[in-house]
């Protein structure tokens, strides 16, 4: 049963107030404790916002879920289970609801068992008599005793007409109870047909029998009295309302786990609005379908018999329009039942009883496959606030995942504050990857593998780069990578929905994590287990203080166990655990329960008319042609030409402009994917457009590309070397990839590898670049450039990172004592304090480097603006 925490109270109008109250002062006192602390807001928001949240999610459910257990009570009510119950814990308006509920459905159990009971007795008591009487007519009718035989057969075929209401009647009260008997063994379902349909012969009506079985061996597990029961009643339904001279087709053949029986008259047909009626007891229709002449039980019986084997019944749509089609769905191995025998038995066979029948006719063909449902909370908020996009599956309780996700929290609080990058950073990102491995279970599918090897070289930058601005983009580049591993997007929508449902996730995984609490605590055992994990971290707190106080040595291991507990790092340490612990949870079920994000995305919508896509694309068309002669014109034309019409030197204007030229290559992919999900590829001429004018463009931002670069390379010799124009230089070349790959794409009309190729390729290229090792390249660069020009900004050499202290001092050996000061100003003693959590290859080797190089002096207190040659 869901927790209450307000079931006491007696007013939902409080328990909404104390609701809002609780979440207000939480959310304040965490505010506040974090402010006090020193947490830093893009810390300190989101982890208030978390633990509001949760307090909002613990109260809310215990209100509304008394509502959602008697939503699905009524469900299964209308399938006939009428001995369903809800809790009656509350205290408030929906307390009284649930019990006015309960009261209701124990009356409506009552007059259901005396519906029942009424039906077997009443069929009961007539039988004998009637067995008289028809035994007696029978004499009659046969001369046996003087009569007139006309009169006496009119009354023998109203005895038996009788005599066929009863037996049917005890059927339904069989079945309607509980008690109609199944054993299953293996029919031959050729041989049941065809003896099925000799009997139908017998009664001498006007139609002939077809019958098809495929394979014509077929052989299912089945009762083959109820499985002959069912036949007939279909065959003496479809003789009944078929014309003269007309044929009844009886059609059998195996679907996958099941096998299909459909019964075809050329009848009136039954109206769509009264295809469920007609399998009611006493549903006989009077016209347009199912006409008199029965006793309106037989098609009641067949779907009693398709239920108690665990199938379908229904009528669908006919071939032709034109008469009626019964389709049964079988099993080939009905489901076990657990015989029962209820109280009262009147000595009718005891069998379980059959499941609740269907609410609605099954459709034609096999049923379709659909998310389980959540459970007997049913649908909620959740539900209808995600919906396709992200339904509900009933995800089961995972303890590991919560318990993986809170100890990576407790680890990143313990490794991280007032850590460099390092080590201990390396080490939490492999504890988080391990819980989001756990989770996925397509953890042995080949893209979710190659997206893990990935984010592992991704993480290893950690302990191999100083440079923050490398790690922090292999990071970003390591999550966006793991979450599309675990969601498996083939659409560029698709990874950007996965970008979103991540933060999405901690709201959409609600109703899980409260099983999974659920599941931690057992049932009814909350207040234990918090009562023991109190007193277990009180007796190690206590016991543990006096005896390090007791014994030195103990002491240093606890010191060098334990972390810094001072009130500040204690607040940082607790709201590190509870954001990383969050953020790793909220993955953990994003890989547990992906969204569909490919399907969310929407599939493409070509426009009706060619034009509508063509135009634009040749207005960018023309514009990227404008650009490319304006740059022949420089080239032929030549510099002097350039300062002439322009005012700007050469360097000048190769720098003002690759920063646009970036941005318009993305863009330029950005219309091509529109462009090919709006053009139509109906015809050989919309394709021939298709491929004309995107590869054009293509090849036109080709042109644009290494324009890019080259105008970066100028820029540089002209002006130096930055990380920044290292980067940009990386983000086109990938740019012009991904265009060459847009080329391949469109000469073969086919992309669904492009979007995961995209991804790949960028995090590729991110870690070459952080092979490369960018600050060392940009400090060897820039010497170079000093070494042939005189000219270098020592300021920016200062302030790289230790990535580039190996190259800074081979770079300086030819220099003077007072330029190797200037390069290497505030460099001693790097990386000397760093502890194991913080230890980085990329800092050790910093500390040799500099190990006994002589720096010197800096003139003028060493202000960069003194050394020579400054830019």
């Amino acid at each position: 049963m869901t927790p209450q925490p307000l079931a006491a109270v007696r007013s939902i109008k409080v328990k909404l107030g104390l609701l809002v109250v609780a979440s207000v002062l939480v959310a304040t006192a965490v505010a506040t404790l974090g402010r006090a602390g020193g947490v830093p807001p893009w810390l300190g928001v989101p982890v208030t916002v978390l633990l509001a949240l949760a307090v909002t999610q613990l109260l809310a459910t215990g209100m509304t879920s008394p509502l959602r257990e008697m939503t699905a009570a009524a469900r299964r009510m209308a399938t006939g289970d009428h001995g369903v119950r809800v809790p009656e814990a509350s205290r408030d308006e929906v307390g009284e609801l649930a019990r006015a509920f309960n009261t209701m459905a124990a009356d409506l159990a009552a007059v259901d068992r005396q519906r029942r009971e009424l039906v077997a007795n009443v069929s009961h008591e007539l039988r004998t008599p009637l067995t008289g009487m028809r035994a007696l007519l029978e004499n009659l009718a046969d001369g046996v005793g003087p009569a007139d035989p006309a009169a006496l057969r009119a009354a023998l075929g109203q005895a038996e007409r009788t005599s066929r209401l009863v037996e049917d009647l005890l059927d339904l009260a069989r079945v309607d109870a509980g008690r109609a008997p199944l054993a299953p063994q293996p029919v031959r379902l050729g041989a049941l047909l065809a003896d099925a349909v000799a009997e139908a012969e017998v009664l001498g009506r006007p139609v002939t029998y077809a019958v098809r079985v495929s394979p014509p061996d077929l052989v299912v597990a089945a009762d083959p009295a109820r499985l002959h029961q069912l036949v007939a009643n279909l065959l003496d339904n479809a003789s009944r309302h078929s014309p003269a001279g007309s044929t009844v087709r009886v059609e059998a053949a195996q679907e996958e786990a099941a096998y299909v029986v459909e019964v075809h008259d050329a009848g009136p047909g039954v109206a769509a609005a009264d295809r469920e009626r007609v399998f009611e007891p006493f549903g006989t229709l009077a016209a347009g379908g199912v006409a008199g002449g029965g006793t309106g039980l037989g098609l009641a019986i067949a779907r009693w018999v398709t239920d108690l084997h665990g199938g379908t019944i229904g009528f669908v749509e006919p071939e032709g329009g034109r008469g009626a089609r019964v389709r049964v769905v079988l099993p080939l191995s009905p489901p076990e039942r657990v015989a029962d025998e209820p109280a009262g038995s009147s000595g009718l066979e005891t069998v379980a009883a059959p499941p609740p029948r269907p609410a609605e006719t099954p459709p034609e063909g096999p049923p379709a496959e659909g998310p389980p449902a959540q459970g007997a909370g049913g649908t909620g908020l959740l539900d209808d606030l995600f919906g396709g996009f992200w339904p509900a599956r009933g995800v089961p309780a995972r303890v590991g995942l919560l318990l993986g996700a809170v100890l990576t929290g407790v680890l990143a609080a313990a490794l991280l504050p007032e850590r460099a990058l390092g080590l201990g950073t390396f080490v939490v990102l492999l504890a988080a990857g391990g819980v989001l491995v756990a989770a996925t279970p397509h953890r042995r599918d080949p893209w979710t593998l190659t997206c893990a090897g990935l984010c592992l070289l991704l993480a290893a930058t950690t302990l191999v780069r100083d440079a923050e601005w490398v790690v922090v983009l292999c990071l970003l580049a390591g999550v966006a990578t793991a979450l599309c591993g675990v969601t498996r997007p083939r659409t560029a929508a698709g990874i950007v929905l996965t970008g979103l449902a991540w933060p999405l996730a901690g709201l959409r995984g609600l109703p899980w994590l409260g099983r999974t609490v659920g599941a931690l605590t057992g049932r009814g055992q909350g207040a234990a287990v918090l009562r023991t994990v109190v007193w277990s971290v009180l007796g190690l707190v206590v016991f543990g203080a006096l005896l390090a106080s007791a014994d030195a040595l103990l002491a240093e291991w606890v010191d060098a166990a334990v972390p810094d507990l001072t009130s500040d790092l204690l607040v940082a340490r607790v709201f590190l655990t509870v954001a990383v612990g969050g953020v790793v949870l909220a993955a953990a079920y994003l890989a547990l329960d992906a969204p569909r994000v490919d399907r969310a995305a929407g599939a493409p919508r070509p426009v009706g008319r060619r034009f509508e896509w063509l135009a634009p694309v040749l207005v960018v068309v023309g514009v990227f042609a404008v650009f490319l002669a304006a740059q022949a014109t420089v080239v032929l034309a030549g510099h002097d030409h350039l300062r002439r019409t322009t005012g700007l030197t050469y360097a000048e204007y190769v720098h003002q402009g690759f920063g646009q030229l970036t941005v318009a290559t993305a863009l330029t992919l950005l219309v091509v994917w529109a462009a090919a999900r709006k053009a139509p590829r109906a015809t050989a001429a919309d394709r021939a457009w298709l491929r004309g004018a995107l590869g054009l463009l293509c090849l036109e931002t080709l042109v644009v590309v290494g324009s890019a670069l080259h105008r970066m390379h100028l820029y540089q010799e002209a002006y130096g070397f930055t990380a920044l124009r290292l980067l940009v230089d990386v983000v086109e070349g990938w740019l012009g990839l991904l265009v060459v790959a847009s080329l391949v794409a469109g000469v073969t009309l086919r992309a669904a590898w492009f979007a995961r190729f995209a991804l790949v390729s960028g995090v590729v290229a991110l870690l070459g670049l952080a092979i490369v090792d960018p600050e060392a390249w940009v400090a060897e660069h820039n010497l170079e450039r000093y070494a042939d020009t005189g000219r270098v900004d020592w300021t920016y050499l200062q302030g790289l990172s230790d990535d580039a202290v190996p190259a800074l001092v081979d770079g300086t050996a030819d220099l003077t004592p007072r330029e190797r000061a200037c390069a290497l100003l505030g460099r001693p003693g790097t990386g000397a304090d760093d502890d194991l959590g913080e230890w980085n290859l990329a800092r050790s080797r910093a500390a040799d480097a500099l190990d006994g190089v002589p720096v010197g002096g800096v003139p003028v207190g060493g202000a960069a603006g003194s050394c020579p040659g400054q830019d």
